[in-house]
């Protein structure tokens, strides 16, 4: 393949150091740790988050707003990852990193103070000022996550970088346990504030690591600013988050005009884009990268990858709150054994990498196993021992983690590092965009299939019952029909207070009847059509003789006592049965609707593997041979 030249410039020697010659191994490691920390501030403010905002929303009075509190974040978040690539590229990822963790800690400590008294009526209530400043966040966090990755192969030779790019895939997974615990132990003893001001000791810890260690890491270019390209890729990404987000939400739906509009101005900012891009010198996102294969089947990959992925997280603890019965706050923990075998799984396959030089076989051998854990959770019924889902998580856990860390080293070892950054960044971005398509079209087929396979299962729940009991279900299995798959099981009514709704009613039926025995005239209940017809047919045949003693009135009621208590039983009885079968059904519906989104997640993990096939069978180059990792040659010498 012909090798690209860097853009036609005054490079200044400084700028052109080989780092990962230079720097010794102490700077590199502290350079690591400073970086690591500030990727772990954005990993882990991605799942922080979600177990503090019952009591946010309850504080601050934003039910209706609760999920743009990380929409916002994941909006400015994701534009902003290939911009920040190619900054980085052209100013260093020095600057580009202590930027992006210093507007992040701002966006912290304002995220800590939204809904207090000094800020007033801002933005219109507390709850929106957490909105603007979670996005303030998400435009920081953007840096984190781009310019990381990136810092990896500036410091460290081709053939070491497969063992510390593990370790960013660690991150990530170490987050996903540490979040949920960390956010509800903060929340529940000190205040939902902290979540938020305990980025801010960490942050200051990895600013310091890098101000003391890091040098500027830049690539020497110095070509002009696309600014128009960096203005389409807001145009472009923003819209068709937004149009995703609400196409999936009920209020909206996919055929709404402002969905449709939002998926316009989506399309038309990115034929611009692509334009635009063409033509500039330096562009955001050069086309040119597309040429290379590695680069192109490489994001490609990493698009159904980031889809996959996060649809295996998010319906795999759906199905634990509502088939396996664990809480909402321990479903984020339940996921704990897919992220260790997420995390061995990328530690080991960059360990393995760096030791036989070669990373296809194994990006190939994680897919296959992630389809092989696709296909395991495919199989999930209502009836699934919870050990077995275990085993199953570990499996998807360990498919997982290998292509996480590889194909970036897969895509930084095929361009030159002038184009380390934003190739970086743009993995990431495609990642980052398959995550929330996925979860938009994981969520449509959710509803979809919940509003068919419910009101089946209630009807096959209703043969052979008796008629007040089918008669029930079938009125459930019409509801069911027409309700919002969002709903789920968490607002259905407990079988203690279903219970207790039953005794309330006869304990008032009763009442009434003894105010009627003891006044001595039955005609107003035996005329109150809410009562039972036998207990009114039974009443008008008490003659008004047997109401004219004490003793008479008790022994009345006494039988109608008795035959409320037998009514009542029966009706409890009933009760219990329809609860019971009616949640085995939802149980039945829920395990065949996961069951049926994995299936089709074993179809996009197929797909990731299909367009890893065509990548280049690269070999990790050794020290000194260049940045590049083809078998061609020529590389070493571009150097200089």
């Amino acid at each position: 393949m012909t090798q690209p030249a860097p853009p036609t410039q005054t490079t200044r020697l400084e700028d052109r150091i080989n780092y990962a010659e230079v720097l010794p191994q102490s700077t590199k490691v502290l350079i690591l740790i400073g970086t690591l920390l500030g990727l772990f501030l954005a990993a882990l403010d991605q799942t922080i988050v979600s177990t503090s905002l019952p009591r946010i929303i309850a504080d601050l009075n934003g039910l209706n707003l609760y999920a743009w509190v990380t929409t916002a974040y994941l909006l400015a978040s994701t534009a902003m990852v290939p911009i920040y690539g190619k900054l980085s590229d052209i100013y260093g990822r020095k600057p580009i990193l202590l930027f992006g963790i210093v507007v992040f800690l701002i966006g912290s400590a304002l995220c800590g103070m939204a809904g207090e008294p000094w800020f007033g009526n801002l933005f219109g209530s507390g709850m929106m000022q957490l909105i603007v400043f979670r996005g303030l966040q998400g435009f920081g966090a953007a840096a984190l996550t781009s310019v990381a990755f990136s810092i990896i192969a500036d410091i460290f030779a081709p053939a070491e970088r497969a063992k510390y790019q593990g370790l960013f895939g660690a991150v990530f997974g170490i987050s996903s346990v540490i979040g949920p615990l960390l956010g509800g132990f903060l929340t529940d003893n000190i205040s939902w504030r902290w979540v938020f001001y305990v980025n801010l000791p960490v942050g200051l810890i990895a600013i310091a690591f890098i101000t003391s260690k890091m040098p500027i890491l830049a690539s020497g270019l110095k070509p002009k600013i696309d600014y128009v390209g960096a203005l389409l890729v807001l145009t472009f990404s923003v819209p068709l988050l937004l149009a995703l987000t609400f196409g999936a939400e009920a209020n909206y739906g996919w055929t709404n005009s402002t969905v449709l509009a939002l998926f316009a101005a989506s399309v038309v900012s990115l034929i611009l884009f692509l334009f635009v891009e063409s033509r500039h010198e330096s562009p955001i996102l050069p086309l040119s990268l597309f040429k290379n294969p590695t680069f192109a089947w490489g994001v490609t990959a990493r698009f159904f990858l980031g889809a996959a992925f996060l649809g295996a997280i998010l319906f795999l603890s759906l199905y634990l709150v509502n088939v396996q019965g664990v809480s909402a706050t321990k479903a984020g923990t339940a996921t704990i054994p897919l992220t260790m075998g997420l995390i061995f799984g990328s530690i080991v396959s960059g360990q393995i990498a760096s030791r036989l030089g070669i990373y296809k076989p194994l990006i190939l051998g994680g897919l296959a196993l992630m389809v092989g854990g696709f296909y395991l959770l495919s199989t999930l019924t209502a009836d699934t021992p919870y050990w077995t889902v275990i085993v199953f998580m570990v499996v998807l856990g360990l498919g997982i983690g290998p292509a996480l860390p590889l194909y970036n080293l897969a895509i930084q070892s095929s361009v030159q590092r002038w184009e380390i950054g934003v190739a970086t960044s743009s993995g990431q971005f495609f990642q980052q965009m398959g995550s929330t398509i996925g979860t938009a079209v994981f969520g449509a087929v959710l509803t979809s299939t919940l509003a068919t396979q419910l009101p089946a299962q209630l009807r096959v729940a209703a043969t052979n019952q008796k008629p007040a009991i089918a008669a029930q279900l079938e009125t459930a299995a019409a509801s069911a029909s027409k309700a919002s798959a969002s709903q789920g099981g968490g607002s259905a009514p407990t079988l203690d207070s279903i219970n207790a709704k039953i005794n309330d009613g006869f304990a008032k039926t009763f009442g009434s009847v003894q105010t009627a025995v003891e006044s001595g005239n039955l005609s107003a209940v035996t005329q109150n059509q809410l009562l039972p017809e036998g207990l009114r047919n039974g009443l008008g045949q008490i003659p008004p003789a047997a109401l004219q003693t004490p003793q008479g009135k008790a022994q009345v009621l006494a039988r109608i006592k008795a035959q409320l208590d037998t009514v009542q039983a029966s009706t409890l009885a009933d009760a219990k049965t329809t609860y019971n079968l009616s949640s085995r059904a939802f149980k039945v519906g829920f395990a065949n609707t996961v069951s049926r989104i994995y299936l089709i997640a074993i179809f996009v993990a197929l797909l990731a593997f299909l367009t890893t096939l065509p990548m280049p069978n690269l070999r990790l180059p050794r020290k000194g041979e260049g940045p590049g990792g083809e078998q061609r040659g020529g590389l070493a010498s571009m150097e200089g």
